[in-house]
């Protein structure tokens, strides 16, 4: 009668299925992936500190008080009034409007979502065991840490990193390739990067162009060619909708053939193999060499193609790495990873303790992910003041600049931010405005090369902000006509 009862008892029907799930949910494999990608999170969530978010900020507030995206250069005192082409105007107003809602700690933690959320569509086109294509995503994701940031480059890598699995995906089901179109028009309105998506196309089509040669061409490939020539043909056709038109069709060339953002901006130079933050690149690099070689599979023509550009512009510039690392990681879980055979191993021989241990270290990790957020949105106050001049914005906004004002690069968008409209500046991070010559023209100033003062006096500069320790602070302490008029540890300003 007891153990029948028993057996009647709702809670001891229960017990078993709640346990039963348990199981299922937080199996070693599950959490170790949301342990690896909550680890990408932490990691992720940087402090807002880019040089360039301060007048992305700006020129979103200019969006939504004038509802309308600027023509002209408004912040600037040396291009204003010439056409400037505010290609990333979308991603300027919604960080605008992120920022108003929930300040810096809104900007920290939706970029290291995005910026995670992309790494794990690419895991998803990771084939063979689950834990090494893990880890070999974490790799990728480490060799483009020192890009990550409130920027909008990191959606653009979200969106090329969703780009690529449609495409891969898209062969059991060509309707999804489709889903590029909207994709187009909001990555063109975002940022130039929407280019790395029509590239991928024509690289794509391109293999199978070159699988339909071979011998091994089927009426399948035949179909393939024209879905994937019909996705491309209807992607160009929709990249003038954005405020700029056909501008923006030869925006993106124009930017990489600029000698002075090349000159000027670390991001665009080739790596350094001799600094540590680019070592993880390297070894992915060599690591997707040595598993072509040492896989036994056949390399199809679109991987060549895709590794071949990838790895071109990764070692033509930092800021392309990531291209690389989309391309490469799944290559590599492909050539040398296959797929685990199955353990039949039911929920009953799986012991409940270790379900119980993973749910213990799953819970850890995201207490102490929540925590490393926290702590992050805190010390933005002091990363910014360790980055910026705060003090002698302070001093510039109570004591006004009389006449133009020159000023350091990196700084440019942080006084548009804090001083516009009331003061303008010379020059900041929008290097495609501002061009060649006057980006010359500013070093030459700033580090005290050729007619240094020649870029002074031609702009009737009044006042300059500077790094105490830079090259022109030194030569302008004994020039005759400047006098300092504010000075801490981290900057200087001098008046004429």
């Amino acid at each position: 009668m007891g153990s029948s009862a028993f057996a009647g008892d709702p809670i001891g029907r229960g017990q078993p299925t709640m346990i039963g799930r348990m199981k299922e949910l937080l199996t070693t494999r599950r959490v170790f992936i949301a342990v690896l990608f909550l680890g990408i999170l932490g990691i992720a969530a940087r402090n807002v500190v880019d040089p360039d978010v301060w007048w992305h900020l700006k020129t979103g507030e200019w969006i939504s008080q004038h509802k309308a995206v600027p023509r002209v250069d408004p912040f600037s005192y040396t291009r204003a009034g010439q056409p400037w082409i505010a290609h990333e105007w979308l991603f300027e107003l919604i960080i605008y409007s992120l920022y108003r809602i929930a300040g810096p700690a809104g900007l920290i933690i939706a970029f290291a979502v995005i910026s995670c959320a992309a790494f794990l569509l690419l895991y998803l086109r990771c084939v063979g065991s689950r834990f090494v294509a893990g880890a070999i995503t974490v790799w990728g994701a480490l060799a483009t840490a020192t890009l990550w940031g409130a920027r909008p480059q990191i959606i653009s890598l979200l969106i090329a990193s969703l780009w690529l699995l449609i495409l891969e995906r898209s062969e059991r089901n060509q309707n999804l390739l489709w889903w590029t179109l909207p994709l187009l028009v909001l990555l063109v309105n975002v940022h130039a990067g929407f280019a790395i998506g029509l590239m991928f196309l024509v690289l794509f089509l391109l293999g199978e162009l070159l699988e339909k040669m071979s011998a091994t061409s089927t009426s399948t490939s035949k179909t393939r060619v024209r879905a994937l020539s019909l996705a491309l043909f209807l992607n160009l056709l929709l990249v003038p909708l954005n405020p700029n038109g056909t501008k923006m069709f030869w925006y993106p060339l124009e930017t990489l053939r600029s000698k002075a953002m090349q000159g000027s901006i670390d991001e665009w130079a080739s790596p350094n193999f001799h600094r540590a933050e680019q070592l993880p690149f390297l070894l992915l690099l060599l690591a997707t060499f040595a598993a072509l070689a040492w896989s036994r599979s056949r390399v199809r023509p679109r991987d060549v193609l895709l590794l071949s550009a990838s790895a071109f512009a990764g070692l033509s510039s930092i800021r392309m790495v990531p291209l690389f690392v989309l391309v490469a990681v799944p290559i590599i879980a492909r050539s040398l990873l296959s797929r685990p055979t199955r353990q039949h191993c039911s929920m009953r021989q799986r012991p409940a303790g270790l379900a119980v241990l993973n749910g213990v270290v799953l819970v850890a990790m995201a207490g102490f992910v929540s925590l490393h957020l926290a702590q992050i949105t805190q010390a933005q106050p002091q990363a910014e003041a360790s980055h910026y001049p705060a003090g002698a914005v302070a001093y510039l906004a109570a004591h006004p600049p009389a006449g133009p004002m020159f000023n350091h690069y990196d700084w440019g968008g942080y006084l548009i931010f804090k001083l516009y409209p009331r003061t303008r500046v010379y020059i900041d991070g929008r290097a495609d405005l501002y061009g060649d010559r006057l980006m010359q023209q500013r070093a030459d100033t700033y580090y005290l090369m050729n007619d240094w003062q020649q870029s002074l006096a031609q702009w009737k500069i009044r006042t300059v902000i500077v790094p105490a320790d830079s090259p022109l602070a030194v030569g302008l302490r004994s020039a005759p006509g400047w006098v300092k008029s504010y000075e801490d540890s981290k900057s200087v300003i001098f008046s004429r």
